[in-house]
């Protein structure tokens, strides 16, 4: 079995950078900072890679030229929105989470957008929790890898795409269980099992949807959200710990 080609990638070099972004990456789920961080540090081919395919579709490159910002969002002004519109829905599930709807990185965290690499990290970010809403996987962690993967499967973003296989090394080591001895959907979560069901999903979405990286969404907000998704070819989540319409506080919200 020749396995000597593994030589020619895990250099000390690279060894050690990847324990430093996969120590980002562990520690995104106790805060969001270490993934904008991850994803500012990740450049070289990964991001290379993710910008040609973005640059394939005249709308993204447009958008990545015009560095067009996202945001701040007025909370109380989108809950005047017809109700099952994006921009109540959005409103209500994150206030629902006790969520901060402007939470993502200023242009300056990311160098003031002087790079495309740079405006594509800020629009990713910025543009993040309007993916949850559309794909209906779930605002924590145990929804995250799998609307991260519909930007992995879109364009290869590098961040996420370092997410999707860190959530699998990890499960990797999480349980001696097989999937079938799990009790319920909870239990499970940490298996690897678990993580490869929700990055297949959110490829899938993410394969059959229309591309969602150049949509102004601020443009959008007052389209029925049932419709918008059908326009864009998504099916969302609906069931299972891993959907927002399981959770209970935010059903309560928007009826």
């Amino acid at each position: 079995m020749g396995f000597r080609y593994l030589n020619q990638i895990a250099s000390k070099e690279h060894i050690a950078e990847f324990l430093e972004l996969a120590d980002l990456a562990a520690g995104g789920g106790e805060s969001a900072n270490n993934v904008f961080e991850l994803s500012r540090r990740i450049t070289g081919n990964p991001m290379v890679v993710c910008e040609r395919k973005l640059k394939q579709d005249p709308a993204a490159a447009a958008l990545i030229r015009q560095r067009r910002l996202s945001g701040p969002y007025n909370v109380e002004a989108m809950k005047q929105l017809p109700k099952g519109s994006l921009g109540y829905t959005y409103a209500k599930v994150m206030e629902a989470m006790g969520y901060d709807i402007d939470f993502f990185p200023d242009p300056a965290f990311y160098n003031s957008l002087e790079s495309d690499a740079d405006y594509i990290n800020y629009r990713v970010y910025a543009t993040h929790d309007l993916h949850h809403i559309l794909s209906g996987f779930s605002l924590d962690n145990f929804g995250e890898i799998g609307v991260v993967s519909i930007s992995v499967s879109q364009f290869s973003f590098p961040g996420f795409l370092f997410l999707d296989l860190v959530s699998l090394m990890l499960s990797f080591f999480q349980t001696d269980k097989l999937d079938e001895e799990f009790t319920n959907e909870l239990e499970r979560a940490g298996s690897i099992g678990y993580s490869f069901d929700l990055i297949t999903q959110g490829m899938d979405m993410g394969i059959k949807a229309k591309p969602l990286f150049p949509i102004i969404w601020e443009e959008r907000m007052a389209d029925n959200l049932d419709d918008l998704r059908h326009e864009l070819g998504i099916e969302p989540v609906r069931e299972g710990p891993y959907s927002w319409y399981s959770n209970a506080a935010i059903q309560d919200a928007l009826s």
